[in-house]
């Protein structure tokens, strides 16, 4: 009995050596998987290369390593290497939909925009709410300069996947570029809650101030026009059923910036803070917000009713007007704080239920 219980001892402090070795195997793994990120950011390419190799030998099975191996020959514009190293990760359980993203462009590099097309479509039947993925069936066209072809991918991105910021970006610099602003003004500060300080944030808030200034034109003492909307169009089925009428959003958008224009000779930092006050102002007394809801405009009345909407409109169209954002704030320190750090602990909630894009009004 005694010989039989040190064996079980025995036994036991075999299995516990073991499953102490493994993870230290897994955590060894971790650490050089970490090690070979920080290697890569450094633009250390082979060394992190090295370095992933190691932590494989420690945990094959996680999808990590090859992974971040296929993008480090990406870096170094290995297409090759890193399209063998991401084409048997595309059948694993584990995929994800980077894996597909970075298997795309290295085809689109080797101008094959055909062949990462088709992979982008094997993703997206994996993944059909992949922002990114529709974001990268719409770059292969933008690079192309086709935006026609491109949009529709950028929105589809948007509908099914809310919080992914970089379709907004790129709807909104197609759309700021037409004759048809008004959804770029609404996907561009979406954009811009969603990404707020990077260099694309600055370019949006900028854009968004010159179309403001561009296509609202005060023609006299007493007129002016706005022009943010293809021409005005309205299907005359519609009109059969009166109860049931739903205008073209843009009869709604121009109208009522064109009441919130009242009294303004100028277009600035500081009329465009009025001039979206007002407009937020008859958007929800004239209901639109029920008719047409629009998670961006619910936000807009979050703010106003904390107190910071001149803060806010101010810091969203600041780059359209640097020495009048300056001036602003030195004027008004404390109201700059005090919505800093409100804006930090309140960010627009975008998600399925809370969203917005162009198609829910057609």
């Amino acid at each position: 009995m005694l010989q039989q219980l040190k064996k079980l001892s025995l036994f036991a402090l075999l299995l516990v050596s073991q499953i102490l070795f493994a993870q230290s195997d897994k955590e060894k793994a971790l650490a050089k998987l970490r090690e070979g990120i920080e290697l890569m950011d450094d633009g250390k390419y082979e060394e992190s290369i090295k370095a992933l190799e190691e932590g494989q030998k420690l945990n094959p099975d996680l999808l990590d390593f090859p992974y971040e191996m296929a993008y480090a020959h990406y870096l170094q514009k290995d297409y090759k290497t890193a399209i063998r190293l991401l084409e048997k990760l595309t059948s694993r359980k584990d995929v994800i939909p980077a894996v597909f993203q970075l298997l795309g462009n290295s085809y689109d590099y080797l101008e094959q925009p055909d062949k990462a097309l088709e992979v982008y479509d094997a993703g997206l039947r994996k993944f059909p709410n992949s922002g990114m993925l529709h974001l990268e069936k719409g770059n292969v066209y933008w690079i192309k300069k086709d935006y026609a072809k491109a949009l529709p991918f950028y929105e589809k991105g948007i509908e099914v996947d809310p919080r992914f910021p970089s379709n907004y970006y790129r709807a909104a610099r197609i759309y700021l570029s037409s004759n048809n602003e008004i959804w770029g003004m609404l996907y561009g500060e979406i954009f811009m809650n969603l990404e707020r300080n990077s260099k694309r944030t600055a370019e949006i808030s900028e854009l968004l101030f010159d179309t403001y200034k561009k296509e609202i034109k005060f023609t006299s003492d007493t007129s002016m026009t706005v022009s943010f909307c293809q021409q005005m169009t309205m299907d005359v089925s519609a009109l059969k059923d009166p109860k049931n009428i739903k205008l073209p959003y843009c009869f709604i958008y121009e109208p009522t910036l064109m009441l919130a224009l009242d009294m303004e000779k100028k277009i600035d930092l500081v009329s465009l803070n009025r001039i979206r006050t007002r407009f937020l102002e008859f958007y929800f007394k004239q209901g639109f917000n029920k008719t047409y809801p629009n998670v961006l405009f619910d936000y807009q009345q979050k703010v106003k009713d904390a107190g910071h909407l001149d803060a806010y409109n101010t810091w969203l169209l600041q780059m359209g007007d640097e020495e009048g954002f300056e001036k602003w704030r030195s004027d008004n320190e404390n109201k700059w704080d005090n919505f800093i750090k409100w804006f930090a602990d309140n960010q627009m909630k975008v998600d399925n239920n809370n969203r917005f894009h162009s198609t829910q009004y057609n």
